[in-house]
């Protein structure tokens, strides 16, 4: 999958790195046990910019999450990184 990201904002390249993250069975129960999140907390609030955020500042927290993310979905680490930081403007 590759997020160009003039045709992504910064919502939809963090739900695409929610949806990388959730694949993996460890990823992503390491993300729940780190934000305390459970799978209906995580539903519930998807469209909330904190939430994306947070996301993104769970893959920061780890670079070889953030690199590996980056490649799958086609764009570099540093865009997941400004995808955070607009998120929590």
């Amino acid at each position: 999958m590759s997020l160009n990201e003039t045709n992504h904002g910064p919502q939809a390249l963090a739900l695409a790195a929610l949806g990388w993250t959730l694949r993996d069975t460890g990823r992503a129960e390491r993300l729940l046990a780190l934000t305390g999140l459970n799978p209906d907390d995580l539903r519930a609030r998807l469209g909330e910019e904190a939430l994306l955020a947070a996301i993104l500042r769970f893959l920061e927290a780890h670079e070889p999450d953030l690199i590996a993310c980056a490649e799958a979905l086609g764009v570099t680490p540093v865009r997941l990184v400004d995808a955070r930081e607009q998120l929590e403007r």
